[in-house]
């Protein structure tokens, strides 16, 4: 039942809100993200999958985006089991949460901007392959929705209680 209201208010919050923000025409949080990035050490490969793309194609409906969250959000939910361990002791808990405050701040920095680097990465080069001509506005829409993505996802990271 959590997962279920994390998905709808991630959802909400993705549709309603972040993505109407659109600074400079190229800068869009991706917030949903943040879910993926949340997940406990030793959760089901295929729940997690399962799961992301649900998220994923909720915010594709709302975002009039075909696919691109979908696909993009399944993907990083297989790589964050992997990316996890590359930052985690062999004898820490089975069902760790990945935190701000349970990392450290330069562990879970470096492991948020890896998954948010594929999840952009392959979001903007799917939204824009149509038109290769756009490699400015590719890179600029890219690495700009990356930091600001990792900016509010460091915020509200630092804002939470341990």
């Amino acid at each position: 039942m959590k997962l279920l209201i994390t998905i709808i208010t991630l959802t909400l919050l993705q549709a309603l809100f972040f993505g109407r923000i659109h600074l400079f025409d190229v800068a869009t949080p991706l917030i949903y993200t943040y879910f993926v990035l949340r997940m406990r050490r030793g959760t089901h490969k295929m729940l997690s999958m399962v799961l992301a793309f649900i998220l994923g194609l909720a915010v594709d409906i709302f975002m009039n985006t075909p696919g691109l969250a979908a696909t993009s959000m399944t993907l990083i939910a297989c790589l964050q089991p992997y990316t996890l361990e590359l930052f985690l002791r062999r004898e820490d808990d089975s069902r760790f949460l990945p935190s701000l405050h349970g990392m450290g701040f330069t562990r879970y920095l470096i492991y948020s901007l890896i998954l948010l680097l594929v999840y952009t990465l392959v979001y903007f080069t799917l939204y824009m392959l149509p038109g290769a001509d756009q490699l400015a506005h590719w890179v600029l829409s890219f690495a700009s929705s990356l930091l600001l993505t990792l900016a509010i996802i460091i915020a509200i990271e630092v804002a939470r209680k341990k």
